[in-house]
Protein backbone atom coordinates (compact mmCIF):
# COMPACT_ATOMS: atom_id res chain seq x y z
CA UNK A 1 0.00 0.00 0.00
CA UNK A 2 1.45 3.17 -0.78
CA UNK A 3 1.77 5.70 1.97
CA UNK A 4 0.91 9.83 1.54
CA UNK A 5 4.40 11.55 1.13
CA UNK A 6 4.70 14.75 1.17
CA UNK A 7 4.92 17.06 -1.97
CA UNK A 8 7.96 18.54 -3.69
CA UNK A 9 7.95 22.34 -3.14
CA UNK A 10 6.80 24.27 -6.12
CA UNK A 11 8.57 27.27 -7.81
CA UNK A 12 5.58 30.39 -7.30
CA UNK A 13 4.79 33.22 -9.99
CA UNK A 14 2.64 35.74 -10.31
CA UNK A 15 1.75 37.03 -14.06
CA UNK A 16 0.03 40.50 -13.88
CA UNK A 17 -1.96 42.19 -16.93
CA UNK A 18 -2.00 46.14 -16.62
CA UNK A 19 -1.96 48.82 -18.45
CA UNK A 20 -0.59 51.34 -16.59
CA UNK A 21 3.24 50.82 -16.09
CA UNK A 22 3.70 53.31 -12.73
CA UNK A 23 1.65 50.72 -11.22
CA UNK A 24 4.61 47.96 -11.35
CA UNK A 25 6.70 50.02 -7.91
CA UNK A 26 3.83 49.70 -5.86
CA UNK A 27 2.78 45.97 -7.10
CA UNK A 28 6.45 44.89 -6.87
CA UNK A 29 6.13 45.87 -2.85
CA UNK A 30 2.71 44.45 -2.00
CA UNK A 31 4.17 41.14 -3.78
CA UNK A 32 7.21 40.78 -1.47
CA UNK A 33 4.97 41.80 1.37
CA UNK A 34 2.51 38.66 0.96
CA UNK A 35 5.02 36.30 -0.82
CA UNK A 36 8.86 37.23 0.20
CA UNK A 37 11.75 38.03 -1.71
CA UNK A 38 10.97 38.12 -6.16
CA UNK A 39 13.99 36.35 -7.10
CA UNK A 40 12.73 36.98 -11.20
CA UNK A 41 10.93 39.55 -13.28
CA UNK A 42 10.53 39.12 -16.51
CA UNK A 43 10.51 41.50 -19.71
CA UNK A 44 7.18 43.28 -20.05
CA UNK A 45 5.59 41.49 -22.65
CA UNK A 46 2.61 42.97 -24.69
CA UNK A 47 -1.04 41.89 -24.04
CA UNK A 48 -2.97 41.01 -27.16
CA UNK A 49 -5.73 39.03 -25.76
CA UNK A 50 -7.22 41.76 -23.58
CA UNK A 51 -10.52 42.26 -24.47
CA UNK A 52 -11.91 41.40 -21.51
CA UNK A 53 -9.89 43.73 -19.67
CA UNK A 54 -9.50 46.75 -21.44
CA UNK A 55 -12.56 48.15 -21.04
CA UNK A 56 -12.22 48.15 -16.85
CA UNK A 57 -8.06 48.98 -17.31
CA UNK A 58 -7.89 50.79 -20.22
CA UNK A 59 -5.24 49.92 -23.24
CA UNK A 60 -2.44 48.72 -24.28
CA UNK A 61 -2.76 45.97 -21.99
CA UNK A 62 0.69 44.62 -21.05
CA UNK A 63 1.72 41.40 -19.18
CA UNK A 64 4.41 40.78 -16.58
CA UNK A 65 6.11 37.92 -14.54
CA UNK A 66 7.04 37.76 -11.06
CA UNK A 67 8.65 34.90 -9.74
CA UNK A 68 9.77 34.42 -5.78
CA UNK A 69 12.62 32.69 -4.47
CA UNK A 70 10.73 30.76 -1.16
CA UNK A 71 9.56 27.58 -2.80
CA UNK A 72 5.61 26.66 -1.82
CA UNK A 73 3.56 23.63 -1.27
CA UNK A 74 1.60 23.16 -3.98
CA UNK A 75 -1.71 23.29 -1.65
CA UNK A 76 -0.53 26.95 -0.90
CA UNK A 77 -1.76 28.06 -4.71
CA UNK A 78 -5.21 28.21 -3.11
CA UNK A 79 -4.26 30.75 -0.59
CA UNK A 80 -1.98 32.49 -3.20
CA UNK A 81 -5.33 33.21 -5.65
CA UNK A 82 -7.60 34.60 -2.70
CA UNK A 83 -4.38 36.82 -1.44
CA UNK A 84 -3.82 38.24 -5.01
CA UNK A 85 -7.57 38.76 -5.80
CA UNK A 86 -7.13 41.01 -2.38
CA UNK A 87 -4.31 43.36 -3.82
CA UNK A 88 -6.18 43.17 -7.07
CA UNK A 89 -9.12 44.91 -4.66
CA UNK A 90 -6.64 46.96 -3.00
CA UNK A 91 -5.12 48.27 -6.05
CA UNK A 92 -8.32 48.96 -7.33
CA UNK A 93 -9.56 52.75 -7.92
CA UNK A 94 -13.85 53.33 -7.98
CA UNK A 95 -14.20 49.23 -7.99
CA UNK A 96 -11.99 49.36 -11.43
CA UNK A 97 -9.29 46.87 -11.14
CA UNK A 98 -5.52 48.19 -12.34
CA UNK A 99 -4.14 45.20 -12.41
CA UNK A 100 -5.35 41.24 -13.24
CA UNK A 101 -3.49 38.65 -11.39
CA UNK A 102 -2.68 35.21 -12.31
CA UNK A 103 -0.93 33.31 -9.79
CA UNK A 104 0.58 29.93 -10.51
CA UNK A 105 3.53 27.39 -9.96
CA UNK A 106 5.99 25.38 -12.15
CA UNK A 107 7.23 22.29 -10.98
CA UNK A 108 9.28 19.65 -13.17
CA UNK A 109 6.69 18.46 -15.27
CA UNK A 110 3.94 21.37 -15.80
CA UNK A 111 2.85 24.93 -15.14
CA UNK A 112 -0.31 25.32 -13.09
CA UNK A 113 -2.65 28.59 -12.93
CA UNK A 114 -4.96 28.78 -10.21
CA UNK A 115 -8.74 30.09 -11.44
CA UNK A 116 -11.79 31.15 -9.87
CA UNK A 117 -13.35 29.72 -12.71
CA UNK A 118 -14.78 25.93 -12.82
CA UNK A 119 -13.97 24.04 -15.96
CA UNK A 120 -13.86 20.48 -16.67
CA UNK A 121 -10.02 19.90 -16.79
CA UNK A 122 -9.85 21.73 -13.14
CA UNK A 123 -8.87 20.54 -9.87
CA UNK A 124 -10.89 21.94 -7.17
CA UNK A 125 -8.96 22.83 -4.45
CA UNK A 126 -11.25 25.01 -2.35
CA UNK A 127 -12.61 28.34 -1.28
CA UNK A 128 -13.83 28.38 -4.84
CA UNK A 129 -10.55 28.42 -6.31
CA UNK A 130 -9.21 26.03 -9.23
CA UNK A 131 -5.98 24.11 -10.32
CA UNK A 132 -6.02 24.49 -14.20
CA UNK A 133 -2.52 22.64 -15.62
CA UNK A 134 -1.90 24.99 -18.61
CA UNK A 135 1.71 23.77 -19.62
CA UNK A 136 3.41 20.89 -19.91
CA UNK A 137 7.19 20.57 -20.20
CA UNK A 138 8.62 18.12 -22.48
CA UNK A 139 11.63 17.77 -24.28
CA UNK A 140 12.91 21.09 -22.94
CA UNK A 141 10.49 23.03 -23.55
CA UNK A 142 6.51 23.97 -22.46
CA UNK A 143 3.70 22.09 -24.77
CA UNK A 144 0.29 24.15 -24.61
CA UNK A 145 -3.35 21.89 -23.90
CA UNK A 146 -6.36 22.10 -25.50
CA UNK A 147 -7.40 24.63 -22.92
CA UNK A 148 -4.13 26.36 -22.67
CA UNK A 149 -4.96 30.27 -22.50
CA UNK A 150 -4.09 31.99 -25.90
CA UNK A 151 -1.02 34.21 -25.02
CA UNK A 152 0.38 30.51 -22.98
CA UNK A 153 -0.25 28.73 -26.46
CA UNK A 154 2.15 31.03 -28.03
CA UNK A 155 6.24 31.09 -27.59
CA UNK A 156 6.56 34.44 -26.45
CA UNK A 157 6.83 33.66 -22.79
CA UNK A 158 9.09 30.76 -23.09
CA UNK A 159 12.16 31.98 -22.19
CA UNK A 160 10.79 33.88 -18.96
CA UNK A 161 8.69 30.14 -18.24
CA UNK A 162 12.48 28.40 -19.14
CA UNK A 163 14.15 30.65 -17.18
CA UNK A 164 11.31 30.55 -14.20
CA UNK A 165 12.07 26.70 -14.19
CA UNK A 166 15.66 26.53 -13.75
CA UNK A 167 15.82 28.84 -10.55
CA UNK A 168 13.15 26.36 -9.77
CA UNK A 169 15.50 23.48 -10.26
CA UNK A 170 18.74 25.39 -8.91
CA UNK A 171 16.13 26.13 -5.65
CA UNK A 172 15.70 22.65 -5.45
CA UNK A 173 19.56 21.66 -5.45
CA UNK A 174 20.03 24.25 -2.14
CA UNK A 175 17.53 22.53 -0.21
CA UNK A 176 18.85 19.12 -0.94
CA UNK A 177 22.03 20.68 -0.17
CA UNK A 178 20.71 21.60 3.47
CA UNK A 179 18.94 18.39 3.91
CA UNK A 180 21.75 16.64 3.06
CA UNK A 181 20.59 14.99 -0.01
CA UNK A 182 17.03 14.82 0.96
CA UNK A 183 14.13 16.33 -0.36
CA UNK A 184 11.62 17.05 2.14
CA UNK A 185 8.16 18.67 1.70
Amino acid sequence: MARPQPPIPVKLFVAAIFADESLLPELRDILIEHFGDIDYTSPVYPFRFGAYYAEEMGEPLYRIFYSFRQLIDPAELREVKLTTNEIEDRLAIEGRRRVNLDPGYIDFGKLVLASMKFNNQKVYLGKGVWADINLLYEKGHFRPLEWTFPDFCEQTYEKTLLHIRAKYKANLRTIQKADNGHLSG
